[in-house]
Formats: structure tokens, sequence, C-alpha cells
């Protein structure tokens, strides 16, 4: 309840009528009794000093005649309109106006007589052990030539100062009531005029807090500390909304930047703690960025390396650069490591470049200069043989001369079909030789390919067989080009597979492809040679070690890209092969 500033307004209010008021009640009504009471004290002190007057020719003797003191006494009490008792020295009450005296016990002791006797005036107010009312005594003490002889006591019931007084409180306790009431309604108007434009802001700023709006709360009329703090507020949201809208900008920017880039980005805190992760990174390291930010870097990569770099950039306070590889993705992997200490106090920037095409690249070109100089050399060296044989002397030998430059027609055919088929492939991934795409029949393509190779087939005493069915959807492809690559599948299963082996082209479509099979049941492909058997020049050192250039599935592969499809091999050493390539269907 206290937590309410209407609340906080209106209970002090309230508590602060209530006190002042019965406070000031009790007060007068205090007051007031204590006035009546000391005004009838002394009016009573009046009167009993005309009865000790009175009795200042009574001698000690006669202040023990009763019945002329009764007369005496209820005489008085006729005129005063009040009690009168006289009491003799010994405390006898010799003469009483309202009570038979021979019934009342010895009023020696009473404090209005003994203040009488001691200070020459004496008064109490008890209530009365006779008839049980609450009176006022003033006692005054009876002296016959300076020696007291009795006491003269007035009283009088005081139950109509109290009825007064009791009236009194009742009227001030009613005024308290509606003075309070009064209060509550008056504090509670002005703890809602007070609280109202706060109530506004506070619903604003929660609602900047927890919905991200900005708009600046309204502005009170009246122009007041209230309306002051609003106008206060609405410059910092104006000033705030143009703040957040340039951080907004910029931390777009550097989102798309994060978003775009092929570097993997991962800023940490100085414990080490992931804070920041792109998606490249989650890429580069195959991890989901839900479970790392938040966690520590070695939790994060799991990879000692480069949490010893992070370490020697802390240690050090310098950029840090290592390259490693991650065997477990077949990845190579450039780390560099960045202290934010100008920008980001305390961060540190790690950036992580994929250099694992390049160094594939670099694997490529290694290996095409070694296997086209390999390609090279074997010919080249024939053909410089045979020369220098001529030139020793074979010239003079016409059959062997013959012989000699027979052997060097087949070697320079071979290096003419080697450049021939270097210049095709060159030609194709470059994408200088234009594709003329029709529809065509999956199946007339595979006849086609059995058509042009079946005599090569059958004299290696192979048997091809043909599984594709008339109804497959058309292809979209350029005939000479796709039946060129299927040519050069099956004259590979054709090269190695044994005598009394079986070939199988087939097609079936697959969603929106018409998937491409070549089997065969030849030596197969080690593993380990398989995913690079695309690559120019490259032989399989066992299954793959007959003629050729080795550049035949390069040419097929570039061709069916070409077409926007997919090659791709299965198989088991000694136990076959199966090529297959997909191209799109005629929709």
């Amino acid at each position: 309840m206290f937590k309410s500033i209407r609340w906080r307004i209106t209970i002090p209010y309230v508590v602060l009528t209530v006190l002042t008021i019965v406070g000031l009640g009790i007060y007068i009504s205090n007051f007031v009794r204590d006035k009546y009471l000391n005004d009838l004290e002394k009016s009573l002190t009046a009167q009993g000093e005309l009865i000790v007057d009175s009795l200042q020719n009574t001698s000690p003797l006669d202040f023990q005649d009763s019945g002329r003191l009764d007369n005496l006494a209820k005489h008085w009490a006729d005129i005063l309109n009040a009690r009168v008792t006289l009491i003799d020295i010994k405390g006898i009450v010799q003469g009483e106006s309202d009570e038979d005296r021979s019934q009342m016990e010895n009023h020696l002791t009473r404090p209005e007589v003994q203040e009488a006797l001691n200070l020459g005036v004496g008064s109490s107010i008890r209530q009365s052990k006779t008839i049980g009312i609450e009176f006022m005594y003033v006692a005054l003490p009876v002296q016959v030539n300076g020696e007291t002889i009795g006491i003269a006591r007035i009283a009088i019931p005081i139950n109509e100062i109290n009825t007064n007084i009791q009236q009194l409180r009742k009227t001030i306790a009613i005024a308290t009531v509606f003075a309070v009431l009064l209060t509550i309604v008056v504090s509670i108007f002005i703890a809602q005029r007070t609280a109202r434009p706060l109530e506004e802001l506070t619903q604003t700023v929660t609602k900047m807090t927890y919905q991200g709006l900005i708009h600046p709360p309204s502005t009170p009329a009246e122009y007041d500390e209230v309306s002051q703090l609003a106008e206060a507020f609405n410059t910092l949201v104006r000033q705030l909304r143009t703040q957040i809208r340039a951080l907004e900008t910029e931390q777009g920017k550097l989102a798309s930047v994060l978003e775009e880039m092929t570097d993997g980005v991962i800023i940490t805190n100085e414990d080490g703690v992931v804070e920041l992760i792109n998606p490249a990174a989650e890429l580069l390291f195959d991890i989901d960025v839900s479970h790392i930010e938040g966690q520590s870097l070695i939790h994060a990569l799991r990879h000692h390396q480069i949490v010893e770099l992070w370490q020697r950039c802390i240690e050090t306070g310098e950029e840090q650069a290592l390259t490693l590889e991650i065997p477990r993705h077949r990845k190579f992997i450039q780390c560099i490591i960045i202290p934010l200490e100008t920008a980001l106090p305390g961060k540190q920037l790690l950036l992580f470049q994929d250099l694992t095409r390049m160094r594939r690249l670099e694997t490529v070109r290694r290996d095409f200069i070694s296997n086209i100089s390999h390609e090279l050399r074997t010919p080249l060296a024939s053909l410089k043989a045979l020369t220098e044989t001529l030139q020793e002397g074979a010239l003079d030998d016409p059959p062997a001369a013959k012989r000699f430059l027979e052997r060097m027609e087949t070697e320079v055919d071979a290096l003419s079909h080697m450049v021939s088929e270097l210049l095709e492939l060159t030609r194709i991934e470059s994408g200088q030789v234009p594709l003329e795409i029709v529809p065509v029949s999956p199946l007339k393509l595979l006849e086609d390919a059995i058509e042009r190779l079946g005599v090569q087939a059958e004299r290696a005493g192979l048997t091809i067989r043909l599984n594709c069915t008339k109804d497959l959807p058309d292809v979209l492809a350029d005939p000479p080009r796709l039946g060129q690559a299927l040519v050069n599948l099956v004259h590979n299963a054709i090269k190695f597979t044994l005598p009394r082996g079986e070939i199988t082209l087939a097609a079936w479509q697959k969603a929106d492809m018409v998937v491409f099979a070549v089997q065969d049941t030849g030596v197969g492909i080690p593993s380990d040679d398989l995913p690079r058997i695309f690559e120019r020049f490259y032989k399989a050192d066992r299954a793959r070690s007959g003629g050729g250039t080795g550049l035949g599935l390069a040419i097929t592969r570039h061709l069916v890209e070409a077409h926007g499809g997919r090659i791709w091999a299965e198989s088991i050493e000694n136990k076959g092969s199966t090529f297959y390539f997909s191209i799109p269907i005629d929709l």
C-alpha cells in the first residue's frame, strides 16, 4: 500500500489531521474541566469562608451541640444549594445537611480535612462513601481565638460538570470524524493530481524498457515540478531515440558485414568467454551458436592450438597468427587474434580464414604440373630415343627406319591427342564451348553410347546391358556433348573390366532430374582415390593403372556441370564401380 505515492500523500495528511484534532480535543476538554473545577473550588472556598465567619463566636463547648449544628448545616445548605458538613477536631461529624450524621464514620482521615488542618484550606474530588456520588469537597478550619475547634466542609456534586465535559468530547469526536473525511477527500484529490502525470511517465518508461517504444510522454498542462520532469524526460527520449537509431544503423551494418563475411569471426572477453560468433565461424567449425555464446573458447572450439594462441595474445598484448589444420574436417585455417584494447578494452577478435580451397588448388596445380610432366616425359623420351637411333645409322636400314618412323608417328599422335583434350578441357572450363540445349530422350542417349562402343566391348569379351524405360521425360541437354560424357564413362568401364564382365547403363527419374548410371564389374577404385578421380591427370595407382591421359573424367565432370547437373561415383575395390550423373528434365 505504501509503495503508491497516493497513499504516501493521503495517509500522512489523515494521520496528522486526526492527531491534531484529537490532541486539541483532549487539551480543550481537560482545560474546560479544570477551569470549571477551579471556579467551583473558588466558589466553594468563598462560601466556606462565610460559614467559618458565622462560627467565629462559637465556643468549643457549643461546637459539641449536635442539634444546633445540624440545624445550622441544613440552613446553610438551603441557602448555598450545597452539602454542608461540620466536623469537630476529633473528626466526629457534629452537623450534616443531607445525611444522618449518627451513621457517618469518623472524617478525620478525609484528605480535605487533613489538608485543611495542615494548610488552612483543603479540597479533593472523590466519590462519597456515604451516598456514592462524586463530589468536590472544600474544607476550612473553624478557629476561635486562634484555636481550631472544628472543620467546616462544603461539597457539591460534579456530575453536571462531567456531563458537560462528556458532551464537549462527543462534539469534538464528531468534528474529528468530519475533519478526517474531508481530509481524506482533499488529500486523495491532491494525491491523484500529483500521481497521474507520474504514472503516465512511469508507463512510458516501462514501455520503453520492455517493449522498446521510444515515444516521449505527454507534458502536464500545469507547469510544476512534474511537468519540468516530463519535459526533461522528453528531451532525454529524443536524444536517446537519435542515439538508438544511430546504433541500430551501425549494428545493422556490422551484422550485415558479419553475416556476409566468408571469414569466421569470434569475439571473446578477457576470461575467454565467447561473446559473438558469425555464421561463417559456425560453418567453419561445425558448431551451433545457441550452444556456444557464453561458453569458454576451449569448450566452443575444442582446439588447443587456438587456445594457446589466444593465451599468447593475452600475455603479449600483440597480434598473433597461426596456420593450422583441422584433420576432422580436412580443413586448413589461418587464425589471426587481435587485441581490441582501443575499441573494446579486454576483448579479443579471432579471425579465421579458410585456406582449404587455396591449399586444394595448390595441390591440384602441383599435381597437374607433376602429372603433365610425367605424361609428356614418356612420349618425348621415346621420340628422343627413336630420333637418336635413326641418327646413329638406323636410316641406312630401311625396314628398321620405317618401323621407328611408325613408332614416332604413334607417339606424336598421343601427344596431339593429349594436347587436344587439354584444349577441349580448357575451353569447357572457361565456358567457350557453347551448348545447344534441346529436349532429348535419355533412352536415345544411352542407345547411342552403346552403339558407338558396342563393338569395342565385344572385342573385350564384355556384355553391355541397358536398363531404361521409354516413358522417362526428356532432359535438357546438348546431345553431342552429353553423349561424349557417356562415351567417356563407358570407355573407362570397358578399359577396366576384365573379360566376361558386365557393363550396365541405366536411367531413372528423381524429382526434377534424370539420373544416369554406368555400372561395371571391374577392378574398382580404392576409397582413398575415389574423391580425386575427377581431377585432371589423376590416375589411381591400382584401379586405373591402364593407359590414357587421365583427362576423360575431368572432361566428363565439366560437361555434366555445364548442363546444370552433378556427377559422383561409388566403388568397392575388386567389386566394380558405378558412375552417376544427374541432368535436369524438360519441365
